[in-house]
């Protein structure tokens, strides 16, 4: 824990396919470089690790994402064939990786902010929370996991921020 009158380091850990889907559903787009800013500016982040499926062709997304801050830690995807329709989406589901690199960090930091809706990290928040190591848990869906919901008082929903960190023209902290 940090000394008196120190601020605490905390971490981010990113759900970025989670955050993306989770701004879209609620008719905005994310600045990245605004969402950085904000959690350093709000919760002194030193590191923001963004968790991603990494999709060949993309170099110039993940190197905007890297100049924003972001620390990106990429998960290979798999092209997988819808059986009805025969479109092909991409999957990279990175709920592991976020807990493992979250476990790996534990020693470097003082307090994390979880960032996703889903219901698949109750057991890292929960454990965050027993450690005093949780700041906040922002959740990225109006309607998040009910697995969540025991942790109401880490809460942030992205939407409260949403003017903060949107695309468009910008508005000071």
């Amino acid at each position: 824990m940090p000394k008196p009158n120190q601020k605490p380091i905390t971490y981010a850990f990113i759900d970025s396919q989670n955050l993306y889907k989770g701004v879209k559903s609620q008719g905005f787009e994310l600045n990245y470089s605004k969402f950085r800013q904000f959690l350093k500016d709000k919760y002194n982040v030193k590191k923001a690790y963004l968790f991603i499926g990494y999709i060949g062709g993309e170099s110039r997304r993940y190197q905007k994402l890297q100049e924003a801050g972001f620390i990106c830690v990429f998960k290979p995807t798999l092209e997988i064939k819808d059986k009805i329709t025969g479109k092909i989406f991409v999957k990279g589901n990175v709920d592991a990786e976020l807990v493992l690199h979250t476990m790996i960090q534990i020693q470097n930091f003082d307090k994390a902010i979880i960032v996703t809706s889903d219901g698949d990290f109750h057991c890292l928040v929960e454990y965050l929370v027993a450690e005093n190591k949780l700041e906040k848990l922002i959740t990225t869906h109006k309607k998040y996991s009910s697995l969540l919901r025991g942790f109401s008082e880490y809460i942030l929903p992205i939407e409260l921020i949403k003017d903060k960190i949107k695309k468009g023209h910008s508005r000071k902290l």
